[in-house]
């Protein structure tokens, strides 16, 4: 089955626009989900809406949103009322400036979607957008509403497609100075900067997320497959973390670890093409002393 898309409207570049569909570009679906059983029966627990006052049991044709005022009451807010709230993000993503991908900080990134044509005319108007973005190596910024949220987002040519990835809005990033000024300014060895370096360069590769297994689920699916079949679970060793006394010690052995079995063969083999050498060295001078 195809994916739905989880908005429609338009793209729109000053006079240019297009009809566009935004898909969700990651999924969690692949997850191990656990629900919450009774003990007891072994049947799975429903969970209710509570009037946390009454206690009692409210139905859902009784629910409806609410903002709480100052003064502890809250303000009803209906359906019709919220669908009320037009804003031009809602059916149009207008592209209000462009900026280099690097400006932005990846710490505003949220989530990502794909962006694509949504009718055969849009195909030309959508192409020349991201054709102009990916030339000029800059990305869009403009906004969307969805989930009656307006949400920020930056728009960045990727294939055939563009890929639009939601932006934190200022305050909702925490100011890094109340985590950072208080650490301490630590004038490190230069020695130990250029093993750590040393360190870097022989674990240097290439960002490959086949490689990288979620553990965790791996996990998860092992415990689940074993007590299905009525086996103990899996015992898992934690690993211990080694107690560091010298930090220069640690790193001269980090970086000798890092090399392994390679250096060793490398110097052995070395040792044995020197020793082969001298022999045949000293096979020729008893040759000519002969």
């Amino acid at each position: 089955m195809a994916p739905r898309p989880i908005w429609k409207g338009y793209l729109k570049l000053s006079l240019v626009s297009c009809a566009v569909a935004m898909y969700t570009a990651t999924s969690t679906a692949s997850r191990v989900r656990l629900h919450v059983i009774n003990r007891e029966t072994g049947n799975r627990i429903r969970n209710q809406a509570i009037d946390a006052e009454t206690g009692d049991v409210v139905e859902h044709e009784d629910k409806v949103k609410g903002f709480e005022a100052d003064d502890g009451n809250y303000v009803l807010l209906e359906e019709d009322e919220l669908d009320d709230v037009a804003l031009a993000s809602t059916h149009t993503i207008d592209i209000e400036e462009f900026v280099p991908r690097e400006d932005v900080d990846e710490i505003y990134l949220d989530e990502s979607f794909y962006l694509v044509p949504s009718e055969e005319v849009a195909y030309e108007a959508f192409a020349v957008i991201r054709e102009a973005m990916k030339k000029k190596g800059w990305v869009g910024l403009g906004r969307v509403v969805t989930h009656r949220r307006e949400r920020l987002l930056m728009l960045q040519s990727r294939g055939k497609g563009i890929v639009a990835t939601a932006l934190r809005f200022k305050n909702e990033v925490r100011d890094e100075r109340e985590y950072f000024d208080d650490v301490p300014n630590v004038k490190v060895p230069p020695d130990m900067v250029k093993l750590a370096e040393h360190i870097l360069e022989q674990k240097k590769g290439h960002f490959d997320p086949d490689k990288f297994d979620d553990r965790y689920e791996d996990a998860l699916r092992a415990l689940i497959k074993a007590k299905k079949a009525g086996k103990a679970p899996p015992a898992l060793s934690a690993p211990k973390p080694d107690n560091v006394i010298n930090l220069m010690d640690a790193l001269r052995r980090s970086v000798g670890e890092e090399k392994g079995g390679r250096g060793s063969r490398h110097a052995k083999s070395s040792r044995r093409r020197t020793s082969g050498a001298k022999k045949t060295a000293r096979h020729k001078r008893l040759k000519k002393a002969s």
